[in-house]
């Protein structure tokens, strides 16, 4: 293991813009690195394949299954990294980001970088039309509102503007776009659990509870940047996912976090409320 070194894993089940994105994060990462594009089930075109020292692909065969959590624990057994981090195959980096990530990180958090949008097609940051701010926080949505139960998280706009003098601050949910941690910790707490889980799906969620349960500390450390694509009809989903494996993944979180783990799921809930969208009496609406 080298000190000091960050290895990053990026998922990709044909991915349109891999190419860019390993090269953006060679262009951006000032400290010592390593990538791993890792693709699940498929082989980009000979012309895309990033030629660099610093470039290791990992090539799963192709099956139904998204193999994600696979693919990052993978590189977490094979890197050579003191760091590991997971990024999507679809973002822009900050001048620096790996370093900030790591400049202040302890042993036992999970960190995020600040979340703004990109423009892919012209590879920089989506022309703001109104007066969103970037995306610091996020928050777990009430999830009786689902049919069944379940985690979904959404940005929360007034936390980023309350908290926006607090550079390094703790967060209740992360995306999952990005994220950086130690192995030993990552090692620790198990992370990328296949069984339940399935091979994708809630991934911020195990991340930050599993690091609170084991008491660490879920950060976001806003002088990081990533620009990362917002898919939606116009792009579609790259990372092709199996209905049913999804809808397993959110009931196997939901019923691990919300009733095996209860008393640690209330001490969570209460941390960060008011949170919106959940009633004052959440608990005795969730619990019956």
């Amino acid at each position: 293991m080298i000190k000091g070194m960050l290895s990053i894993a990026i998922p990709s089940k044909t991915e349109r813009f891999l190419e860019k994105t390993i090269r953006d994060v060679l262009k951006n990462a000032t400290g010592n690195i390593e990538v791993f594009p890792i693709l699940d089930g498929y082989n980009p075109p000979a012309e895309e394949i990033v030629d660099d020292p610093r470039v290791h692909y990992i090539h799963f065969e192709p099956t139904r299954h998204a193999k994600k959590r696979q693919g990052i624990n993978h590189v977490a057994e094979i890197s050579s990294g003191e760091y590991i981090m997971s990024l999507d195959a679809h973002c822009m980096m900050s001048y620096g980001f790996d370093e900030v990530l790591l400049k202040d990180i302890e042993d036992d958090w999970v960190v995020v970088p600040r979340r703004q949008r990109l423009d892919a097609e012209n590879w920089c940051l989506q022309t703001q039309v109104d007066n969103r701010p970037p995306i610091d926080y996020e928050y777990l949505m009430w999830p009786l509102k689902f049919d069944p139960p379940s985690f979904h998280g959404f940005k929360w706009d007034a936390r980023t503007l309350e908290r926006c003098g607090i550079m390094i601050d703790s967060v209740m949910e992360i995306q999952g776009s990005a994220w950086v941690q130690s192995k030993k910790w990552f090692r620790h707490c198990g992370f990328m659990q296949v069984e339940g889980y399935q091979g994708w799906g809630s991934e911020g969620e195990e991340l930050v509870m599993q690091t609170l349960k084991m008491g660490g500390q879920a950060m976001v450390v806003k002088e990081a940047e990533i620009a990362h694509l917002h898919k939606g009809s116009h792009y579609g989903r790259f990372y092709h996912l199996d209905r049913n494996e999804s809808r397993a993944s959110y009931k196997y979180s939901y019923d691990f976090w919300v009733h095996k783990n209860r008393d640690f799921f209330v001490s969570f809930i209460e941390r960060f409320m008011p949170i919106p969208g959940w009633p004052s009496d959440w608990e005795s609406k969730l619990y019956g």
